[in-house]
């Protein structure tokens, strides 16, 4: 299967490029904003069917063309899409600049739709976009101080999904969203340090493998709470 994984580099994303590359039919496409991470990425693949762009999905109007170039030379059609770039800053409301809520936007939503635009094309008849999102856009879910930005383009990211899957059925492209809880990653050290998540890295990116593998057969359209607790 041809798969892109745009946020690749570390914690899920990681895992996730690790899980898929043992199968060495795959062809696995990653993105990420550390160049070195990438170059381990592809160069450690065992199967050698690693393949790695670096994009900053702050930027991705700068690099769009160079994108989708590295992308063609690697396969011709994409069978699944997995959205996981993000970015997090734990902070009040009030305390933050419009630059820093800008480049939260942009990472956890601008970028990923800009990506599934780009990638619309090439998309094969029955594949699946999976849209990373989380419990604190999730609607009905419990919020929390200091999450108000991260949480609203989470929350953007759902409804895309939901919208999407409308706009693609007749393309037999399917699209869903998974809101996950709190997962012990780096991302979730650096904002709460001293917390222990249920569930680490490896765990949720096995989950997150099987359903871009199967979960298109059952769902469309979906917003599915991926979470031990809530968030």
């Amino acid at each position: 299967m041809n798969i892109i994984i745009n946020g690749g580099t570390r914690g899920i994303g990681k895992e996730i490029v690790l899980s898929l590359a043992k199968e060495r039919s795959n062809k696995v496409f990653v993105t990420g904003r550390n160049c070195k991470a990438l170059n381990q990425l592809s160069s450690g693949a065992e199967n050698g069917n690693v393949f790695t762009h670096p994009a900053d999905m702050t930027l991705f109007d700068d690099h769009e063309k160079s994108f989708i170039d590295a992308i063609t030379r690697c396969f011709k059609d994409v069978d699944i899409l997995i959205n996981n770039a993000g970015y997090l800053v734990h902070k009040d409301f009030v305390d933050f600049e419009n630059k820093e809520a800008r480049k939260l936007m942009e990472t956890n939503f601008f970028g990923p739709a800009s990506v599934i635009r780009t990638l619309k094309p090439i998309m094969k008849r029955g594949s699946h976009i999976i849209n990373i999102s989380s419990m604190g856009g999730y609607q009905g879910s419990s919020k929390y101080r200091g999450m108000s930005y991260y949480s609203a383009s989470k929350a953007a990211l759902s409804c895309l999904s939901e919208c999407l899957a409308g706009e693609f059925r007749d393309a037999n492209i399917t699209v869903n969203c998974l809101a996950l809880g709190s997962v012990q990653t780096e991302m979730f050290e650096e904002a709460f340090p001293g917390l222990k998540a249920p569930v680490n890295a490896k765990e949720m990116a096995q989950f997150i493998v099987d359903f871009a593998l199967n979960g298109n057969k059952f769902f469309n359209g979906k917003v599915i709470p991926v979470a031990f607790s809530d968030p």
